[in-house]
């Protein structure tokens, strides 16, 4: 933010904390926090020393800020996640830059009507040499990270997706930071609504200079931050909303359609037959008759036949032994 030397003298003259803190019936506690995060508006060490000591069943953080101190805003903001009482925030009219991280405390986020986020990286002053400035670089670049980190949680995406939107310092009106996931639902005026930010018009005073877009009407509209969403699943506290019955019907109903399971019933196989012995074959009838009329049918040797083949099995063998 530009150095303001009124601010300072002011805060010197008054003793007025730059938040409130106001019980509620019902065991509720409204906080408004308006203006600048850091030295010039809201400290952390008063900021998280008041809400410990706070006794609330529920907190509902009024929160419109240009932004401020980045270690601040991020005390401020662990400060409200660690409180026992759930935390609704509603944006009243800006959250930019840190104050924008505050917003990511609350268990809900409403975005008031005509309110508006901003996030960008990380900015600081240095003065030293070329080492002292490197150093400044990367402490820089450490919180634009860690920033991201805390954006992603909340909305999904990566810390790059992230960090690519706040290197455009990106505006997103009411509607816009819904459907970036930066917030939980765009309050619809009532009576009660219109009359709870009172102090609506200190937004007007603040100069916006020193960012690169004064406000969204001066921006261009924020581009499409890649969300991974899980799918096919109910939140607890959606559960606890709709009731456990209604909440796996809908579960049922958005889940993706089960593999169709068949029901088989097994064949029991048939019965192989008794595995039988081959049967003998029974040897054949011996023919009595040619048994008995056999010799009668072989011819009788010839005297000269039986001389001549007595001389040539002689004579072969005597070849055979010369051999």
């Amino acid at each position: 933010m530009p150095f303001d030397p009124s601010k300072i003298r002011a805060r010197l003259a008054s003793e007025k904390k730059p938040y409130s803190i106001r019980n509620l019936a019902g065991g509720e506690a409204d906080v408004m926090l308006y203006g600048e995060i850091g030295w010039l508006g809201t400290t952390a060490d008063e900021f998280v020393a008041d809400i410990k000591a706070l006794s609330a069943s529920q907190i509902n953080l009024h929160l419109s800020s240009p932004g401020g101190s980045v270690f601040d805003g991020i005390a401020i903001m662990n400060a409200l996640r660690a409180h026992p009482a759930p935390v609704t925030v509603y944006v009243d009219s800006l959250a930019a830059s840190i104050a924008s991280v505050i917003a990511m405390a609350g268990d809900r986020i409403v975005a008031r009507q005509g309110a508006e986020f901003m996030i960008h990286e990380a900015a600081g002053l240095s003065v030293g040499n070329a080492d002292e400035m490197r150093e400044m670089a990367e402490l820089l670049d450490r919180q634009s990270d860690k920033i991201a980190g805390i954006y992603a949680a909340r909305a999904g995406g990566s810390v790059e997706d992230w960090r690519a939107a706040m290197k455009r310092e990106t505006w997103f009106s009411a509607q816009e930071a819904v459907d970036a996931g930066l917030a939980d639902e765009v309050d619809q005026p009532t009576r009660e609504s219109e009359r709870a930010p009172g102090e609506l018009a200190v937004a007007a005073s603040w100069d916006l200079s020193v960012f690169r877009y004064a406000g969204r009407e001066q921006a261009p509209a924020p581009e499409p931050v890649a969300l991974e969403r899980e799918s096919h699943t109910l939140h607890g506290d959606i559960r606890t909303l709709i009731g456990e019955e209604v909440a796996t019907q809908l579960a049922a109903a958005v889940a993706p359609p089960a593999e169709p399971v068949v029901e088989t019933t097994p064949v029991e196989p048939e019965p192989e037959p008794p595995a039988t012995e081959p049967e003998a074959e029974e040897p054949a009838a011996v023919d009595e008759w040619a048994a008995m009329t056999a010799h009668l049918t072989q011819d009788e040797p010839d005297a000269w036949s039986v001389l001549v083949s007595t001389l040539t099995t002689t004579a072969s063998s005597s070849a055979a032994t010369e051999a």
